[in-house]
């Protein structure tokens, strides 16, 4: 016995099949209709822009301005939330003492020392304005 001839799915004469030959004209390339399907995704990236890429950067920019003026005796807090104060600015690296520490109490002294890195730097506290009315 033969094996039976193997039919495709695309042979079998049925016209649903295949692409109409009024949608095949329509797709050719009307450019209007092109940009005009383009515009949303265009759209999506401005957006995208000014709301999330933008406002990091003017985050990054202002993080950088502020260790830039930190110096000597100024304090700060870190990533971590734990608050300091500078003893040492070098150009990648900040030295800070830790207040609060458990055995400066002890020894009379400001605290824990500890060199850290710029970046770990959340922002600097500095003294509030006196008003006078």
């Amino acid at each position: 016995m033969a094996p039976a001839p193997v039919r495709s799915f695309f042979c079998t004469g049925d016209p649903a099949v295949f692409i109409s030959s009024a949608y095949a004209q329509a797709a050719g390339g009307d450019t209007q209709s092109t940009l005009l399907s383009m515009l949303p995704l265009v759209l999506m990236f401005v957006v995208l822009y000014f709301v999330m890429i933008r406002p990091q950067m003017k985050r990054q920019k202002e993080h950088k301005a502020m260790v830039e003026a930190l110096g000597k005796g100024d304090e700060v807090i870190t990533v971590g939330g734990f608050l300091g104060k500078v003893s040492k600015v070098s150009e990648t690296y900040i030295g800070l003492e830790w207040r609060g520490s458990a055995n400066a109490a002890h020894r009379g002294g400001s605290g824990l020392a500890q060199r850290l890195d710029q970046s770990l730097v959340k922002r600097g506290l500095r003294p509030a304005p006196v008003l006078m009315f």
